[in-house]
């Protein structure tokens, strides 16, 4: 891989089915009330979409094994469908959520029940809305503790602390996309990260509602963290305490201490973290880590903070509470976090990641039945007639995958015009490798900038081995780019610099110990 300063992972994507033990399983049923609700943050009262009026919505919790069935009645004014991120859906497809391709959304006034069986997993996952841009406040936790009997691979924690990510915006985020989407420019970035729903003490008005976490000094937690954020990958970390991964997407690692972590749109780490520090008060951040910013474009640099407060006879009151007017405590420190685009930070941590041996051996296919290979990035398309748009060259901003930008259909979703044979919904000429191949870290020729549009699909065969390489590219600018597999893990086997070579690259990979995912961020220039 050459000598640029871009990362190219590759991944093994096994699509396999199982039927796990229904001994003691439970069916929980969960009534999801779709709603508009006034929410005050940052000064401002705005309505926003929420699950049972609560932002972030109900955190929903099961044993592997267990049945959910989630009743989702949509009281909002916009069309709606809901995704349980992570979940392997084994013949449960119409159960996973994304709007026009596994179901239609749920009108207004209508309804709809999902039900699935979490078959062979345990950790930390969660849920969101996956229409327009209404997961930006419709999302909550979704934890599965292992079976009755079974218990954690490390020591059971003294407590288990949902901590979700999450972006900000003063103005209605479904209108944030439509304007986008009708200027060709990229969205309005955030105008603050949070941290369970709250910005923190860095914020105006925010500082009396900053999220307090208790602990008691010689005790070790689980942080089950969720990156709910929507655009931006983050930095996280505690002021002078240590963190040490045990799961990444639900699948245990190997114990990975480290003074912070790296958090995709999408993923969920479980952080075992043990105070063990002098009794004070702590700020828990997260801010940026934003690949793109030297080709100028804009990201949200503000840091969103918590509080890891130790329960202490004689611990003075905090100066921002309610009610406290004397004896404050001085200023907190704050984690000493990597600069916004401290890339190596990013890759430190992630090729720190391994799977365990010590549980259940994974198995990683030697042999592969097909090789796919994807490009990724972002591009431009020629603006309609009549129309002024906002993107650069006065174009279209457009993402594309292989040369295809994707067009969601409108009628039907996918999964039913595969089952009744619908024509017209969909394709399946996807290409499974680039159409044009260039330089793909390097200048790329105009004549490449421009995708094609489709709605494109690829079929494999199940039970199919199949080794896919995500390339990212810097037809416009090279960045990161969040990609989630529904339904599925993956093996990630490799990561390296430059364009990826199949001849060199190949014997490097991982197939011991790599870690398991359902999400990777594809670094910027790179690909995962």
């Amino acid at each position: 891989m050459g000598d640029s300063n871009t990362i190219v992972l590759s991944l093994l994507v096994f699509l396999t089915t199982c039927l796990a033990s229904l001994v003691d399983a439970e069916v929980h049923y969960h009534n999801f009330v779709i709603q508009s609700t006034p929410v005050k943050r940052l000064c401002r009262t705005k309505n926003i979409i929420t699950v049972n009026g609560q932002f972030p919505g109900p955190t929903i919790e099961a044993r592997n094994g267990d049945t959910l069935v989630i009743k989702a009645v949509n009281q909002a004014q916009y069309p709606i469908t809901l995704h349980w991120h992570g979940i392997h859906q084994r013949r449960t497809a119409w159960a996973d959520g994304p709007d026009f391709i596994t179901q239609c959304p749920i009108q207004p006034g209508g309804s709809y029940t999902y039900r699935f069986t979490i078959i062979d997993q345990e950790g930390t996952l969660w849920w969101h809305a996956h229409a327009s841009w209404l997961r930006a406040t419709v999302y909550g936790a979704l934890i599965i503790y292992p079976k009755q009997g079974s218990s954690y691979p490390f020591p059971k924690p003294h407590r288990e602390i949902p901590i979700l990510l999450g972006e900000w915006w003063y103005a209605n985020p479904v209108d944030i996309l439509n304007n986008a989407l009708m200027a060709g420019a990229a969205p309005n970035i955030s105008d603050a990260y949070t941290i369970n729903g709250q910005p923190g003490d860095l914020y105006n008005c925010s500082s009396q509602d900053t999220v307090i976490v208790p602990v008691k000094q010689g005790e070790t937690n689980l942080i089950r963290l969720v990156g709910s954020i929507m655009n931006q990958e983050l930095f996280f970390g505690i002021a002078n305490h240590k963190l040490t991964v045990v799961a990444i997407d639900a699948s245990y690692t190997k114990p990975y201490t480290t003074d912070i972590v790296v958090v995709t749109p999408g993923q969920t780490l479980d952080l075992l973290v043990t105070a063990d520090q002098p009794p004070s008060r702590y700020y828990i951040a997260a801010r940026a880590y934003a690949s793109a910013a030297s080709a100028n474009v804009p990201f949200d640099n503000t840091t969103t903070t918590a509080v890891l407060e130790y329960q202490f006879p004689n611990l003075p009151c905090r100066a921002a509470a309610k009610n406290c007017s004397t004896g404050t405590s001085p200023s907190l420190p704050l984690p000493s976090l990597p600069a916004y685009n401290d890339t190596s930070a990013v890759t430190r941590f992630t090729s720190g990641l391994r799977s365990p041996q010590n549980l259940n051996p994974i198995t990683v296919p030697k042999s592969i039945d097909r090789h796919l290979f994807f490009t990724v990035g972002l591009g431009l398309s020629p603006c309609q007639t009549g129309r002024t748009c906002r993107g650069p060259n006065g174009q279209n901003f457009t993402a594309s995958m292989n040369n295809v930008s994707f067009v969601l259909p409108s009628n039907y979703s996918i999964l039913q015009a595969n089952y009744q044979n619908i024509n017209g919904v969909f394709t399946n000429n996807f290409p499974p490798n680039p159409p044009l191949r260039f330089d793909y870290t390097g200048r790329v020729p105009r004549r490449y900038w421009t995708p094609k549009m489709g709605t494109e699909a690829l079929r494999l065969k199940f039970g199919s081995r199949v080794q896919l390489v995500l390339q990212d590219t810097s037809i416009f600018a090279a960045e990161n780019h969040p990609i989630h597999l529904h339904g599925h893990n993956f093996f990630v086997v490799a990561e390296g610099f430059g364009n990826f070579n199949a001849r060199k690259d190949s014997r490097k990979f991982n197939l011991v110990d790599p870690p398991q995912r359902n999400t990777v961020g594809v670094p910027v220039g790179g690909g995962r």
